[in-house]
């Protein structure tokens, strides 16, 4: 019988938040797909645009059918990118087809001529006037105040472009900020501004435990591991904080609590304390956690083994491996899925 009959876990607060993308605790919650079409100008910021669509690709990775994404340009054919890609879009922008969205983005770029044409703006008036959200990227914000839907809102554009903004749309509130998002217009004036335009939009459509998977796919440190270090994102005293680094540094070969305590300048009992006050839960779980994290993080994006994953996460066997894995996701690594192709 191939079953492991274990008690199911739960992970405590400083990880839950961490593993609430793996476990699927809400699967009926997700609502109703939002439907993204981006309109790519002349020119376009291609780091831009492809910092946008990868937040939305992601999310759906994480939990699948909750946004569907759409490509137009202004004209049959092809169009190229600042960095000299040629992109052919799904299909030409007709006001038609707004129907089918609930954002629109304008993807514009450091090259991108400021000037509109009839139809363009039709189209974005006709966009509004459903109540479809719209957006700009680098200096897709002119064209939307050009089409005179910036009105009252505030709005984020590339700083070369501020003052051709300004001349366009007197009545729009043109920042210095990286991204705005000022109710249904979503804008942003670079490229790491699109990637956090695109992170608070999701939050706001979703939950902060969606994003920070996002983020930790997306926004990983340079190593192999695609490592994000939770001590960044939880709240602890300067103390705990060392101990709970020392333990993000050493999953491989775990230190002993004794020695955690030593490292810290802290007794035993002090640190138990610490762990308890601050983070709710004892040093030996919080470590465990940990490493059972890594441990699924590894097993969904690279290609390690099960045997060098177990290896390098500082569990002892495969059998310990696969029982704690199974406490706590609920069924064995080896039915992990892989992401990496």
């Amino acid at each position: 019988m191939d079953r492991i009959l274990v008690e199911r876990r739960q992970f405590s607060g400083g990880m839950k938040g961490k593993n609430l993308r793996f476990l699927s605790e809400n699967p009926g919650e997700a609502g109703p797909m939002v439907r993204t079409g981006f309109v790519l100008l002349e020119h376009f910021s291609l780091p831009a645009f492809t910092q946008a669509l990868d937040a939305l690709i992601t999310a759906n990775l994480l939990r699948p059918g909750l946004f569907s994404t759409k490509t137009f340009g202004l004209a049959a054919g092809e169009v190229v990118s600042d960095l000299g890609l040629v992109i052919r879009p799904d299909e030409r922008l007709d006001a038609a087809r707004l129907n089918e969205l609930d954002l629109l983005v304008v993807c514009g770029g450091y090259r991108t001529e400021l000037n509109m044409d009839e139809h363009f703006v039709r189209v974005l008036k006709a966009a509004a006037q459903l109540d479809i959200s719209l957006g700009g990227l680098w200096n897709g914000a002119w064209f939307l105040g050009s089409a005179g839907l910036l009105e009252g809102y505030r709005c984020a554009i590339h700083p070369e472009h501020r003052p051709a903004l300004a001349e366009v749309s007197k009545a729009a509130q043109v920042t210095s900020e990286p991204y705005v998002i000022d109710r249904d217009r979503l804008t942003s004036s670079s490229p790491s501004g699109a990637f956090q335009m695109a992170l608070n939009w999701i939050r706001s459509l979703h939950d902060k435990a969606l994003v920070d998977g996002i983020e930790d796919i997306l926004a990983f440190e340079e190593s192999r591991y695609r490592r994000i270090k939770p001590a960044e994102k939880i709240s602890v005293s300067a103390p705990l904080r060392e101990v709970v680094k020392l333990m993000e540094a050493n999953l491989e070969e775990p230190l002993a609590l004794e020695q955690l305590a030593v490292y810290a300048g802290r007794s035993r009992r002090q640190l138990e304390r610490l762990f308890k006050e601050q983070l709710g839960i004892t040093p030996q779980r919080y470590y465990l956690e940990l490493r059972i994290t890594e441990a699924r993080r590894l097993l969904q994006h690279t290609e390690l083994s099960q045997v060098d994953v177990l290896v390098a996460c500082g569990f002892v066997s495969p059998s310990h491996f696969s029982k704690c894995y199974s406490a706590y996701f609920g069924y064995r690594p080896s039915k992990e899925k892989r992401r990496v192709k």
